[in-house]
């Protein structure tokens, strides 16, 4: 897939305990965006926060949480990732999903066994 100039961002911040299919959401997501050739998806854990229960999660070693934050973002473009949307509603019953619309300045993989290097 190339992907540059205009795109849309999906991000979603769940707990990072959060299941689906009795495997971690945000595995499920990242799997399912791959299933539905998506430009490309990144789990990046928080090491504190708070959501809409207004209860802080940390990683400090004296106040060890079970559900640190976690951001799964997804950039693709705009129809690719509205139409992936419903599988989100699907999934998602506590956290926030956001869209942004952004610009893809360069699109590349890494070269490698299995890689080209092309977008």
């Amino acid at each position: 897939m190339t992907l540059l100039g205009p795109a849309t961002r999906l991000t979603v911040i769940v707990g990072e305990s959060d299941q689906a299919h009795h495997r971690p959401l945000y595995t499920e997501i990242v799997h399912r965006a791959h299933a539905a050739n998506l430009g490309g998806a990144s789990v990046f854990r928080g090491v504190e926060g708070f959501g809409k229960s207004s209860r802080i999660h940390t990683s400090r070693l004296l106040s060890l949480s079970e559900d640190l934050p976690v951001a799964i973002v997804i950039v693709s473009s705009e129809d690719r990732i509205r139409a992936f949307l419903p599988e989100i509603e699907e999934l998602v019953t506590g956290g926030i999903v956001m869209l942004e619309q952004v610009e893809v300045v360069k699109y590349a993989g890494r070269p490698g066994p299995d890689r080209t290097g092309e977008p």
